[in-house]
């Protein structure tokens, strides 16, 4: 099975089809996770006795609640999870999105305890070893990441990222990051950059410590979280890549999006995880890791790449094929 193919379903979008049209495209697919931003009901419920796992989240905004109140945590689980568990498959639980960026001290403060408080909720729901509980950051969080063995955390982030670590150590759970090529190349747009980029044919990059030679910037990109983890003692926590996609279309000032480039990113990604060839720093395994994205979310600020990320319509057709559909199999 190929377990470590998943696909996030953003809602920021006012023509997405019904949950039920969504959950019978998904099982035509090899695709077998499901991440929400949120704990939308229809969709998990619509979601479920079909063996797809599903990441729910808390949003942002609930933090500093889930953080000062155990009661909170517990309703949540109560409203979020109990209700639909285990006919819907939630098997992790993301408390806030790249929260670690967001310069909000008392938020990234109050993410542990955030944490802590609905794994209790879980806990005392019996549900402590079934579903995990995490959350979701950014490259950003690390301030080297070049080469690869290097890989290093902001020391800005110092306590608080030691803390999460051990929290998802002690817990069993993965630390989920969102790598994206796409952005290396927009701030380096050589045609070499492209190709390393997409899994073309390249001159690759060698990592100078380890007399590695990277052949795409997707392994070198997870292969500088896991030094960073290293680095920190925390090489056993499970990687997640939650979020990495290409846009097919932009703005005209753009760089980088178009179908042809996004049909060979995800799709020559796709075959490199199926390949379970992993990457330079662990070998022999698939890296669970999460497409951007199911749909285009047509109400999503910024630049036109950032409506432009689906690899479905929303009349449930590809808008290009990157070998998903269990047909071409």
């Amino acid at each position: 099975s190929q377990s470590f193919i998943g696909i996030n379903y953003g809602q920021v979008a006012d023509n997405l089809p019904p949950p039920s049209s969504t959950a019978k495209l998904l099982q035509s697919t090899s695709i077998q996770k499901v991440r929400l931003y949120g704990s939308d009901p229809a969709i998990i419920k619509a979601l479920a006795n079909n063996g797809i796992g599903i990441v729910i989240g808390t949003a942002n905004g609930d933090i500093p609640g889930l953080a000062s109140d155990p009661n909170f945590a517990k309703s949540w689980i109560n409203t979020n999870v109990l209700p639909f568990y285990p006919a819907s498959n939630i098997i992790l639980i993301t408390v806030g999105n790249e929260v670690m960026i967001s310069n909000d001290q008392n938020l990234m403060n109050k993410l542990l305890p955030a944490m802590q408080h609905v794994q209790n909720a879980l806990n005392d729901a019996s549900l402590g070893g079934k579903i995990k509980v995490s959350t979701v950051h950014p490259m950003g969080v690390l301030k080297q990441s070049e080469p690869p063995s290097s890989g290093s955390f902001d020391p800005s982030y110092g306590d608080l990222m030691k803390g999460l670590l051990e929290f998802n150590s002690a817990n069993g759970s993965p630390f989920a990051i969102n790598p994206y090529p796409y952005f290396a190349y927009r701030s380096d747009a050589r045609p070499e950059t492209l190709a390393f980029c997409l899994f073309q044919p390249n001159a690759g990059r060698m990592d100078g410590n380890t007399k590695i030679k990277y052949m795409n910037m997707f392994d070198a990109q997870v292969d500088a979280v896991y030094s960073a983890l290293n680095s920190m003692g925390f090489k056993n926590v499970e990687i997640v890549v939650a979020e990495t996609g290409w846009p097919y279309k932009g703005d005209d000032n753009e760089v980088g999006p178009s179908i042809e480039n996004a049909k060979a990113y995800n799709g020559n990604l796709i075959a490199h995880l199926r390949s379970m060839v992993g990457t330079p720093l662990m070998p022999g395994k698939s890296v669970d890791t999460y497409l951007f994205a199911l749909y285009d979310e047509d109400l999503k600020p910024g630049p036109g790449s950032e409506r432009s990320f689906g690899l479905f319509k929303t009349d449930l057709t590809m808008v290009y094929d990157v070998g998903l559909s269990k047909s071409s199999q």
